[in-house]
């Protein structure tokens, strides 16, 4: 007697597409929670829930796609802010939550500090490069993190040569540090702390109404973010994507949380010098860092002989990119990209070597310098911004000679 058999059904392609999803939920949900584990069991407490606080900024990022990158071109070539507006809101947030636990320099019973810089040349020129750079390697700081995270492999150059270029500025610190330059101004102290809350959010204010002003012009219209009811969905808080003004929000409560656990806000660039001398010492290239100045401060020498899992900056931008990872994945937008022209590859690495040059003498980045200073009331994140925008400005119209586009998306990654 023969048995009939009863043939196995086949997986859809919707089916698979689902399953490969779980997959990689599972995977990178996985991955991070085993290195929230080993961070807690190997090194601290405070370093795992600073990992845990870099995931949620790195899923804020990639929800929200909240580039400075592409918020600061949308402005020159498109003449559209609504990125830049959401900034505004971010920074105006993180000044009411910053200034008055700056002001009494204390916060839940810890000490805390901002960062509050030299106004001078390093600021001005770093951050030019920086600009530059930020617009060639289509990405920021914290933007090359959650395009890696999200499977953007040409985010892998520009990173490489962030590392290379922060070495390299470590290198020079001392020249540029020791050029003229004006003594560090904070604003919450000449001016007190209810002024300085209310001088900056007029100046958010008047940034916000100018790109309205100009977007209304060009446009006749201002562009508006994702309505509420299209995310009244629970699901959109984990799969995405976000409105601007939640990343915004986020990421100014996140970063308060970093000054809570750390006693400072957050930073990115910072880690990538450090990234670069470990690959140097791991190649035993014969650089005498000991030498240096930048690595003679205090806390950095002990950086070159410590774990990088002893290094904060380090803990959270892995974080971020494991957060990434995780809000790719449980969107279902997680693929590997690489497939790019030679010379995309080429303005990447030499973006990135701008970058991480231009942030180390401007003592910092887009996140450090900018968010970071101008929420200490640093008067240099100020100066940071006009540099760097004037950066982008020419990085923006210089993009077509390696074939990038000049035109974007606002919704586009950083």
């Amino acid at each position: 007697m023969n048995s009939v058999q009863t043939p196995s059904p086949e997986l859809t392609p919707e089916v698979e597409s689902k399953t490969g999803q779980y997959s990689v939920t599972l995977i990178s949900l996985g991955l991070f929670s085993y290195c929230l584990y080993w961070l807690q069991q190997n090194e601290s407490s405070q370093q795992m829930w600073l990992m845990l606080i870099g995931g949620f900024l790195g899923l804020a990022l990639y929800h929200a796609s909240f580039g400075f990158t592409t918020a600061w071109r949308n402005l020159i070539v498109n003449r559209r802010g609504r990125g830049l507006r959401a900034q505004m809101v971010m920074l105006a947030v993180a000044v009411c939550l910053f200034f008055p636990a700056l002001s009494s320099a204390e916060l839940f019973g810890e000490e805390v500090r901002g960062y509050i810089r030299p106004l001078g040349y390093s600021v001005l020129v770093g951050a030019f490069i920086f600009g530059i750079g930020m617009q060639l390697g289509n990405g920021c700081a914290s933007g090359n993190l959650y395009h890696a995270g999200g499977g953007q492999l040409r985010a892998i150059p520009s990173m490489f040569g962030f590392m290379v270029g922060g070495l390299w500025a470590t290198a020079d610190y001392e020249w540029w540090t020791g050029l003229p330059q004006f003594a560090p101004v904070s604003v919450i102290e000449e001016t007190g702390l209810i002024p300085a809350i209310m001088i900056n959010l007029a100046l958010f204010a008047g940034i916000a109404l100018f790109t309205i002003w100009l977007e209304k012009r060009t446009h006749g219209e201002v562009e508006k973010d994702q309505p509420l009811s299209e995310i009244a969905n629970w699901r959109r808080y984990l799969q995405g994507p976000w409105p601007f003004i939640w990343g915004a929000l986020v990421l100014a409560i996140l970063n308060f949380a970093t000054l809570a656990m750390t006693g400072r806000p957050w930073a990115v660039a910072v880690a990538y010098p450090l990234w670069g001398a470990k690959l140097a010492m791991l190649l035993e290239l014969e650089l005498e860092l000991d030498f240096w100045s930048y690595w003679l401060q205090p806390g950095r020498e002990t950086a070159l002989e410590e774990s990088l899992t002893s290094d904060v900056n380090s803990v959270m931008n892995a974080g971020v990119l494991l957060g990434a990872f995780a809000a790719a994945a449980m969107a279902g937008k997680f693929s590997f990209q690489w497939r790019l022209p030679i010379l995309h590859w080429i303005a990447a690495l030499l973006g990135g070597v701008m970058l991480g040059y231009g942030a180390t003498i401007a003592f910092g980045c887009n996140i450090g310098a900018y968010f970071g200073g101008i929420a200490s009331g640093s008067l240099h994140g100020w100066l940071w911004l006009i540099a760097a925008f004037a950066g982008s400005i020419v990085g923006s119209y210089i993009r077509p000679l390696f074939k990038l586009d000049t035109k974007t998306s606002t919704r586009s990654a950083c």
